[in-house]
């Protein structure tokens, strides 16, 4: 039996959840999770994804690959904890889309390229400031 196959039995017995009831909630037949549980099956990228957010656990837990059910979310979450400022940005991150895109933009950019960015956005700051 794979890793994979006895991880996923313990979460779904730790919910006190048949097979036939898990399927429901996937829409998946009771004969596909006991394929999935017997290690005869294994699923695609995205139904791995989504049994790892119903279980509240990361892929490499439900894969075996890592005994930390924690997620990467919850992994930063514990490393700012004690950071007010960097938990309110974090959260706002995790809520905005715009800035989850800026963000993603800006990565690969130089340091130089950023501080040029940094400028425009008080620019923009100080012109809804004048508005106000």
């Amino acid at each position: 039996m794979s890793n994979f196959a006895k991880r996923l039995k313990e979460l779904r017995l730790e919910k006190e959840i048949s097979q036939e009831d898990f399927g429901k909630i996937f829409n998946l037949s009771k004969s596909t999770i006991s394929l999935y549980e017997s290690g005869k099956r294994e699923p695609d990228y995205i139904t791995l994804q989504v049994f790892s957010e119903y279980f509240d656990c990361s892929t490499d837990y439900l894969l075996g690959n890592s005994d930390s059910r924690e997620t990467a979310e919850q992994l930063i979450e514990k490393a700012i904890s004690d950071d007010p400022k960097v938990v309110t940005l974090f959260n706002e991150l995790k809520r905005r889309d715009d800035l989850q895109l800026l963000f993603k933009q800006v990565k690969e950019l130089s340091p130089k390229a950023i501080k040029r960015i940094i400028k425009y956005i008080k620019i923009v700051e100080d012109e809804e400031a004048k508005e106000d």
